[in-house]
């Protein structure tokens, strides 16, 4: 089962009432999910490693707190809150969270 925070009937929440780190690894809330769009709320623990990887969609990636890095084909790009990163399909990507970590991504369809 998929828990969406939002819905048509809840279309507003506080991003920051929601955030919560897990004690290690990656905790994500999916907050809308559509045929076209999802969007999720990850936060991370400090330390923790996300494999480079690609996705078969468009994302878009938001800071919302904590810090880190990027890396996005050959670029390296430190995540703190207020950066947001625009993201191909298929690009070559990992993350490391060198501090407790939250962002928002957002996966949309390819036109």
């Amino acid at each position: 089962m998929t828990l969406s925070l939002l819905s048509p009937e809840v279309t507003f929440i506080q991003l920051t009432d929601h955030i919560e780190y897990p004690q290690a690894g990656v905790l994500s809330k999916i907050l809308m999910k559509d045929t076209t769009c999802q969007c999720s709320l990850f936060c991370l623990s400090a330390d923790t490693e996300i494999s480079e990887h690609t996705a078969t969609r468009n994302a878009t990636v938001q800071v919302l707190e904590g810090k880190g890095m990027l890396t996005l084909a050959d670029n390296i790009i430190p995540l703190e809150p207020g950066v947001v990163i625009l993201m191909p399909a298929n690009i070559p990507h990992a993350l490391t969270a060198a501090s407790d970590l939250a962002f928002l991504l957002t996966l949309s369809a390819l036109a």
